[in-house]
């Protein structure tokens, strides 16, 4: 028998991080030396006030309320005030197993086109597809860090004849880095009020953000068109707890009310221990703060550490000012390239890592085309345990430490330096 198939899932693929992650694994257990560039997993532990939370919840057996736990509800409401400068109320949170779940069912219940600014993170189109729904790419510019402007957003819209449209925002973004200014931010606010856009304004890298400030959030500058996505993934070093967040405005209340219907005839609730555990980040105490800090010291020294070696070797790459990538492109190198075949980032990514064994996702996993020759970077492919406890600050570490530290950042560098050497 062959069973028949939603048309929607039989072309989709699995998820490009993932499966890239799953086959650096493989040639790592069968003993090949692979610098892995390709996967964002934070390498830290998770903080032990959350684990230690965790643990002394884990009696904790009974469903928990469809939109979550009320004292975190309240928690993330006051930690997205304190760190985001935005006015929430604890019912506007909705708790899931992950942000990425809960991105996919407000895109599943929302109608509408979804705007996708290039390059962003991998899964947003797969779940639209699935959705059967239209995806528009907004193609960025390398010179501007790839950060969406207004006037690339307000095109966009006129271009579509639907009067509900849908923005993803991700920012700090995957995979470029890049974080916007305030000016900026306000001038998207702009267009998405004049346009009438719901923005999902992703913000799971909020804390890992290099700017002096603290991060803004779109919804302070248009709070009545903006949901907030985040989790504990990221700045809290817990990818596998799965617990995102959501937080809907009040002008939105029919989309909460729809979700928490689709909650309750999917997940139900997320783990009682994990929620329980997740107070702990979210009341977000002096030792989980400073822990969070230190952290994103040490992602700020990487990220800056290979932007000097890309720059170095003659690859174009926009600062990254937040999260653990970089989008480097190898258009200066395209001839070299178009003379060994390689004409697209999904040949170039495969020949870097047969060649050199150095792990990168192609921009075109991305939203961006063929032909751009962008490479996705994470920078966390070290022993997060054992930096945390040494790294000895950015202006004190030297060559020897670096090596001793970032071991494989420093030689996949290295590996790279020797692929472009021999072209």
């Amino acid at each position: 028998m062959r069973p028949s198939i939603n048309p929607h899932v039989l072309n989709l693929k699995a998820s490009a991080t993932l499966a890239f992650n799953q086959r650096v694994m493989q040639l790592r257990t069968s003993g090949e030396e692979v610098y892995h560039f390709g996967f964002g997993q934070s390498p830290f532990p998770v903080p032990r006030a959350i684990q230690a939370a965790l643990i002394e919840h884990a009696d904790k057996n009974s469903y928990l309320p469809t939109r979550g736990l009320p004292e975190l509800c309240e928690a993330i409401a006051v930690f997205y005030d304190e760190q985001c400068g935005c006015s929430l109320s604890p019912d506007q949170v909705v708790v899931g197993p992950g942000s990425k779940e809960l991105i996919f069912q407000v895109l599943y219940l929302l109608q509408g086109p979804l705007l996708i600014p290039a390059p962003s993170w991998v899964s947003y189109g797969p779940q639209a597809t699935l959705r059967g729904k239209e995806i528009v790419t907004i193609e960025t510019r390398r010179k501007l860090g790839y950060r969406l402007q207004a006037d690339e957003l307000h095109q966009a819209c006129r271009g579509s004849v639907d009067s509900q449209k849908i923005l993803i925002f991700n920012n700090p973004n995957n995979p470029s880095g890049s974080s916007h200014s305030e000016q900026e931010i306000k001038d998207l606010a702009a267009v998405c009020r004049t346009h009438q856009i719901i923005v999902i304004s992703d913000e799971i890298y909020g804390l890992v953000n290099f700017r002096k400030e603290k991060h803004t959030s779109i919804a302070h500058h248009y709070p009545e068109g903006t949901i907030i996505t985040g989790g504990l993934s990221k700045a809290f070093s817990a990818g596998g707890y799965r617990l995102g967040v959501m937080i809907i405005p009040p002008e939105l209340e029919n989309i909460l009310q729809a979700l928490e219907s689709m909650i309750s005839e999917t997940f139900s609730a997320v783990s009682a221990p994990i929620q329980y555990a997740a107070l702990a980040a979210y009341r977000y105490s002096d030792e989980v703060r400073e822990g969070v800090e230190r952290c994103t010291d040490i992602h700020c020294f990487t990220a800056e550490y290979l932007h000097q070696r890309f720059i170095d070797m003659d690859l174009n790459c926009p600062k990254p000012e937040g999260g653990f990538y970089l989008f480097p492109d190898f258009d200066h190198f395209r001839e070299p390239l178009l003379a060994r075949g390689i004409v697209t980032s999904r040949q170039l990514t495969e020949a870097l890592l047969t060649e050199a064994r150095v792990a990168m996702l192609p921009g075109s996993d991305f939203y961006l085309p063929d032909s751009h020759l962008g490479v996705r970077v994470a920078s966390v492919d070290y022993d997060g345990e054992h930096v945390l406890h040494e790294f000895p600050g950015a202006s004190a570490m030297d060559e020897k430490q670096l090596t001793t530290l970032f071991p494989n950042l420093v030689h996949g560098c290295d590996r790279l330096n020797g692929f472009l050497a021999n072209l």
